[in-house]
């Protein structure tokens, strides 16, 4: 069985592969491939396993001896998987890998937003605290998390980590009702938004979640409250959040991820960065401890094992 790694680096150069080459008779492994370069990559594979590199219907269906597609991630969006199961090509994803990385990245935005970190890390750049007539700083008025309301959409593993970690701060937990699903009996986030002293977002990106945090639902947050986004680009109105933060609105914006990444054309998000403001932008970097890029390949081995008929050792 020969199998080919498109996007090795996307795990970092710090992951043992070992555990995948064991499993296969060879296997190639590429840094990154351009769109051109799948073709020719993938002749004669059986097996292609990728993280973001896009395997559409013109390039499945001029791969013959491709039987499985192993996806790095959970999303399978850069599948077409309506080809993939027309031809007879399994398709198969992780999950989990990164529950407690992302849910510790969440904690930490979380916690930096509360005490207006990006703020103070400001000024005592620019010398403000060095000028101060007192011992300290007390520009802004940071948000203690014990007795707090976190709001979560989402109440899956990853929602559910978090919840938990919320909880031993002290925190009110509540969950919302999923977006789009009939007889949901939990309250919806409409109606608890003007109760969240912080709301995060653990949901995937859907046409139900587009925009599910606009400016209608902005407006009847606190005006102190904390928005979290560690989920996809797109579930929040970004440029409608910026505007929020800038006005007073919101106390405080932390974003994993963007709606195109990587952002080669910019995003008002980023150029906003050189204001004062309670802003954090972090690179889609919440899943990248070296424990969650060694979990997605050790349940890439588990899906070559399963897909074989082999049992778990």
């Amino acid at each position: 069985m020969k199998a080919v790694i498109l996007d090795a680096a996307s795990l970092g150069d710090d992951i043992d592969l070992n555990p995948i080459r064991t499993e296969v008779d060879s296997l190639q492994v590429h840094d990154t491939t351009a769109p051109e370069e799948c073709l020719e990559r993938l002749a004669g594979a059986n097996v292609a396993i990728v993280n973001k590199v896009v395997l559409n219907a013109d390039t499945l269906e001029a791969l013959p001896s491709l039987e499985l597609i192993c996806v790095l991630a959970t999303g399978t969006n850069n599948i077409d998987m309506q080809a993939a199961k027309r031809l007879g090509i399994a398709v198969r994803n992780v999950t989990a890998y990164g529950t407690a990385s992302v849910a510790q990245h969440t904690m930490m935005l979380m916690l930096a937003l509360g005490n207006r970190l990006p703020l103070y890390q400001r000024e005592v750049a620019d010398g403000a605290w060095q000028q101060s007539d007192f011992f300290c700083l007390l520009n802004h008025r940071t948000l203690q998390l014990s007795g707090k309301h976190l709001v979560i959409v989402g109440q899956g593993e990853l929602g559910s980590r978090v919840a938990a970690l919320a909880e031993a701060f002290d925190m009110r937990v509540s969950f919302t009702a999923r977006p789009g699903k009939a007889g949901d009996q939990r309250p919806s986030l409409y109606d608890l938004a003007p109760e969240a002293d912080v709301l995060s977002l653990h949901c995937p990106l859907t046409e139900q979640t587009r925009h599910l945090v606009d400016a209608s639902l902005l407006n009847r947050l606190k005006k102190n409250a904390l928005l979290i986004n560690c989920a996809r680009g797109g579930i929040i109105d970004e440029e409608a959040a910026l505007e929020a933060l800038r006005d007073g609105r919101l106390g405080g914006l932390g974003v994993d991820s963007l709606p195109a990444e990587p952002p080669r054309e910019g995003h008002p998000l980023i150029t906003a960065l050189d204001e004062p403001l309670n802003l954090i932008v972090t690179p889609h970097n919440a899943w990248i401890t070296p424990e969650a890029r060694a979990n997605v390949v050790r349940l890439t081995v588990d899906n070559l094992r399963a897909w074989q008929g082999i049992p778990d050792a």
